[in-house]
């Protein structure tokens, strides 16, 4: 990966353009002096360039302000000042951080309302005297010429940096703690915090909800801390600790001051130790404590927690993820909620056993020694959720907190579900036949491949043994896909579809509810999007107009960090394939999620390519190396996702490019870019600011991936850097693959373009001989 290494150049007049969008008043300044204000353009940047202090947002809805490294990609944000008071959309563009002459520096919202403070009844003499300077530290820092007024240092949020400092004031009786994100979309404060014990003892403490002990470090000996040593013997921090009559805390410096390093405390609870690489560019995890265990209850409320397992948590029947994006991050703190109400009906409602299960807690106890007792009383009792009988009955109400599967001692556990959420003689079978007459009713005569939408009535599914959910909820919305004998994608593809979209879980890849299997029918149920595929919107010629330059933006960004998943962060390594405009389905707030798996190919640990005499996927979106030679990698789908990001901002097809004067998508943008008239490329329904470099941005980084070379295309990783990153300055993409002659892919097979590629409707395997 190479973004900290290359410097990365536009074309003259475009890097004019991009220069005047990114500079601010603020370029160089580190300080703000008494009297003077921060508005939501500008910023202000430690001395040495490491921090940067400004407006920052994580979901184009609240703003708040903060301080974040200046010259590592994605904007890694240390401390929050406003984490619990954001700014709303609607006032944000007025806010400002102003250093008032009462010698506080206050932060406003555009209704001039105050957000947050700095509190401090210090006076200044005269207005030459204050300052606010942030120093390369990452501490904010309020002073008049003699004294520290305020420090962002004492007031940490959920980072702990080099120099600060978490322990107590005795004088004060206010300590210094971390306090987790609530999500990592949301700085609020969490769950968890981390801190010494206030008791007396040199020890760093874990609490959940600010009073119950999650993890201890042990008594620090002078060197060490007793339970973790690992936690201080390394080459990286050198801890210490301080303890006088007014103070109690610790603090601690880096052997090395070029290395840039961190604690932060995780939403998941886990206090993890990260330092930063060049090369690859990424946050290496080096130490975190607690690590994964069921004893330490990770899953949160209604989970089941298997370590055996690699994703260690999921829901118990009947529920799912209370917070999705968290879960598909593998953040399982936020635990799960039922998909439907219990209805406190005794005829309505039943028990499914779940085998070796170690106990949640929080049990109480009834003397009975009847299991159909027990049963009965947990039944006709709404509070309750569950119940164990051996001997007296053991049952819960409220929240499951600590359910774990045990395989040698666990006992028989009763889960209280709706009568129709249980499972019955016979009801795959019926379910089969319920969704197999639906969709034969709609679409009996087909050979291809569809996608139709259903509401769920109580419908149970036969599911292949992969450890998909048995039951679908009552009420619920499913699109169900049907594979007949003509569509191409026998049970393979079908086999690896379903087992990959499974393993899989990210807020920006298709849900896979179940599948059904009988005869010679393949039927696999999906979470239904309610604005079926992007192509149906991109290429159409008023449908385009629904699509504002935000929401396109959105879609991009989510396709990249869909992609950047499956191939990094996933428990597989996956490469698609086949991504497509008609393979991104939207949901109902227009947000993408990557669908159809049939093709994709999972790769080792150390894998980087692999070849195959099999060539498939979509005419227009294949790579050369791919198409020619057959081989196929990560870069095979940056190459895909870069055509991709072309058709979103020109709102033309790659395939079927009619313009004679270029012979394709590429050509064409090509072209432009290099005769410095990018801008003609965008699409003209939309209605984008003068001043903003996102189009010239967009275009830059799908060029980038279309590269003939595939060493010369970014990763994902660097794509999704360069896209959330507005300072980031990018280096000139070579010629596109494709982009003079014959299209290569036919010339190699002899055959006509209507045998070749892949309909939007139906993804094909072709054989082409090498």
């Amino acid at each position: 990966m190479f973004l900290a290494s290359r410097t990365w150049l536009l074309p003259t007049s475009l890097m004019l353009l991009y220069i005047f969008c990114v500079v601010n008043f603020s370029a160089g300044l580190d300080r703000i002096s008494l009297g003077q204000s921060l508005n939501a353009s500008q910023t202000i940047i430690s001395g040495g360039g490491k921090f940067e202090l400004g407006f920052f947002t994580l979901n184009s809805v609240q703003f708040y302000m903060g301080i974040w490294y200046k010259n590592i990609p994605g904007q890694t944000v240390v401390w929050v000042a406003n984490r619990d008071m954001p700014i709303p959309v609607g006032s944000y563009s007025l806010s400002q951080l102003v250093f008032s002459e009462d010698g506080n520096l206050t932060l406003f919202d555009g209704f001039k309302t105050p957000i947050w403070s700095t509190n401090s009844t210090f006076r200044f003499l005269n207005a030459t005297e204050g300052t606010v300077v942030l120093l390369d530290t990452g501490n904010l820092v309020l002073s008049d010429e003699f004294n520290v007024v305020w420090q962002s240092f004492d007031y940490p949020t959920d980072t702990f940096l080099p120099g600060g400092k978490l322990g107590w004031d005795k004088t004060t009786n206010r300590s210094q703690v971390l306090t987790s994100w609530r999500s990592s979309d949301d700085p609020s404060s969490g769950t968890f915090s981390f801190g010494i014990d206030p008791s007396g003892s040199a020890e760093f403490i874990i609490w959940r909800n600010r009073s119950e002990r999650y993890w201890e470090s042990g008594a620090w000996n002078g060197k060490t801390f007793s339970s973790v040593p690992e936690m201080t013997s390394n080459y990286i921090y050198n801890f210490s600790y301080v303890s006088n009559e007014k103070t109690n805390y610790f603090t601690y410096d880096l052997y090395n001051p070029n290395i840039t390093s961190r604690f932060v405390l995780d939403s998941s609870g886990q206090i993890r130790q990260l330092t930063w690489l060049e090369n690859p560019p990424q946050w290496n995890l080096f130490w975190a404590q607690p690590r994964s265990s069921c004893s330490l209850n990770p899953c949160g409320a209604y989970a089941l927690c298997n370590e055996s397992s690699a994703s260690t948590c999921s829901c118990l029947p009947g529920f799912e993820p209370r917070l999705p994006k968290e879960w598909g991050l593998f953040n399982f703190s936020g635990g799960c909620s039922r998909g439907n109400p219990l209805q406190c009906k005794k005829d309505k409602e039943g028990f499914l056993k779940i085998r070796q299960v170690g106990l949640p807690q929080y049990a109480q106890s009834l003397a009975v020694g009847v299991a159909e007792v027990c049963e009965y009383a947990c039944l006709i009792n709404c509070s309750c959720s569950a119940y164990v009988s051996n001997g007296d009955c053991t049952f819960w109400t409220g929240d499951l907190i600590g359910t774990n599967l045990v395989a040698t001692s666990g006992q028989d556990f009763y889960l209280k579900l709706n009568a129709f959420e249980l499972p019955g003689p016979n009801k795959g079978s019926n379910t089969f036949v319920f969704l197999l007459f639906l969709v034969r009713m709609y679409d009996a005569q087909t050979s291809l491949t569809k996608t139709r939408f259903f509401p769920a009535d109580s419908v149970n599914n036969r599911r292949l043994n992969i450890g998909l959910a048995g039951n679908l909820l009552n009420g619920q919305s499913v699109a169900v896909k049907r594979l007949s004998k003509g569509s191409g994608q026998g049970l393979e593809q079908l086999r690896n579809e379903t087992i990959l979209i499974a393993k899989l879980q990210h807020m920006n890849l298709v849900r896979l509810l179940g599948c059904c299997m009988e005869e010679d029918e393949k039927i696999l149920i999906y979470e239904y999007m309610p604005n079926k595929s992007l192509d149906s919107f991109l290429f159409d010629s008023m449908k385009k107009r629904l699509l504002d330059w935000r929401t396109r933006v959105r879609i991009i960004e989510g396709i990249a960090q869909g992609l950047l998943y499956l191939h990094q962060y996933s428990r597989l390594r996956v490469v698609h394939r086949d991504l497509k405009a008609s393979n991104i389905l939207l949901d109902a707030e227009m947000n993408p999620k990557i669908s159809d798996f049939g093709l994709a190919r999972i790769f080792g640990g150390n894998q980087l390519e692999a070849n195959t005499d099999r060539i498939v996927g979509t005419y227009g979106y294949m790579s050369p190396e791919y198409a020619m030679e057959g081989l196929f990698s990560i870069k095979s789908d940056v190459f895909a996702f870069g055509v991709l990001l072309l058709e979103i901002v020109s709102g033309k097809k790659s395939t079927g490019f009619h313009d004679l004067d270029y012979p394709s998508l590429l050509g064409y943008a090509w072209e432009l870019w290099v005769n410095d008239r990018v801008l003609e490329l965008i699409d003209p329904t939309l209605d984008i600011p003068s001043s903003s470099c996102t189009p010239l941005k967009c275009v830059a980084v799908g060029l980038l991936c279309v590269q003939e070379v595939p060493s010369d295309r970014p990763s994902m990783a660097e794509v999704v850097a360069m896209l959330s990153n507005e300072h980031t300055t990018l280096v000139s993409p070579k010629r596109p693959a494709f982009t003079a002659g014959r299209n290569p892919l036919l010339a190699a097979s002899g055959r006509g373009q209507a045998e070749l590629c892949s309909v939007n409707d139906l993804t094909e395997s072709v054989l082409v001989a090498r």
